[in-house]
């Protein structure tokens, strides 16, 4: 770490300490063909993108005392790219399932999309209208496990049928494991999604709405989908998508989800964007 005064959102000793094999790993199998290391610490473009995530802030905003945009991007897209992201968030979700006295991989998720405003410099190819929520802009499907944590995600055009991105997600599941026998979803999804989910060997259950209950109501298993996105709102990068590419949307929620369960494994915390 440099002499710069701390961001609330860098990366504390014993978080980094969870992701820094990886970055290292990473860095050691793509070395410059010059044999130049690069003029800026991992740890501080990490710190840059968590601050990023966490304060929504344009690529040209970012701070003078962390690394420049230039830097910072090309790591962002290398990561987003081979993976990497993913790679960190992964190790991360399997190390608090089983602080949780858990399996590594789950056998039930629950399914759910949500639609969210693009920024007025996301590609129109890339963003459409949903009819249903009457909401422009971008579609975010996530798969997640009973404790609310990210098994897979998928960003599609607003205009995209539940079903579709529901059948993405199952796909992308099963993709990263074989363990998981039953999906939860709202009644947003249709039978497309059951049958494509019987063909995996997945029993996707349609959960009905009770009639009589009005406004929002918290439905059991499922409402943990519910509390994902609300955490993930906490990251001011994902209330609006910015990103050009539905690749690097996806990869923004890996990252604050990396930041997210770094903190439950080392019990910290931080302001969030709503207590400014």
């Amino acid at each position: 770490m440099s002499e710069r005064k701390p961001y609330k959102s860098d990366s504390s000793d014993e978080r980094w300490a969870l992701i820094e094999p990886v970055i290292t790993a990473w860095k050691a199998e793509h070395r410059s063909v010059s044999g130049h290391e690069g003029g800026y610490a991992m740890r501080e473009i990490v710190n840059a993108l968590l601050y990023q995530s966490r304060t929504g802030c344009q690529w040209d905003y970012l701070p003078h005392d962390l690394p420049p945009r230039g830097a910072v991007y090309y790591y962002f897209a290398k990561w987003r790219d081979d993976g990497t992201d993913q790679t960190i968030h992964d190790l991360l979700h399997w190390q608090v399932r089983e602080k949780k006295r858990r399996l590594a991989d789950p056998s039930l998720v629950v399914l759910d999309t949500q639609s969210f405003h693009a920024a007025a410099g996301v590609p129109a190819g890339t963003t459409g209208r949903d009819a249903a929520k009457k909401v422009p802009g971008r579609k975010r499907g996530l798969a997640v496990d009973v404790l609310g944590l990210v098994i897979a995600v998928v960003v599609a055009a607003a205009s995209v049928h539940d079903n579709v991105v529901g059948n993405l997600l199952l796909d992308r599941v099963t993709a990263q494991s074989d363990t998981v026998k039953k999906a939860l979803v709202d009644q947003g999804f249709k039978n497309a999604v059951v049958a494509h989910g019987a063909s995996l060997g997945i029993d996707v259950e349609i959960v009905q709405r009770n009639p009589d209950q009005k406004g929002f109501a918290p439905q059991p298993k499922r409402w943990v989908v519910e509390q994902t996105y609300g955490t993930l709102s906490w990251h001011r990068r994902l209330v609006r998508d910015y990103e050009h590419r539905t690749a690097s949307s996806e990869s923004r929620v890996y990252w604050a989800m990396s930041d997210v369960i770094a903190r439950r494994l080392t019990d910290t915390t931080t302001p969030t964007w709503r207590d400014a």
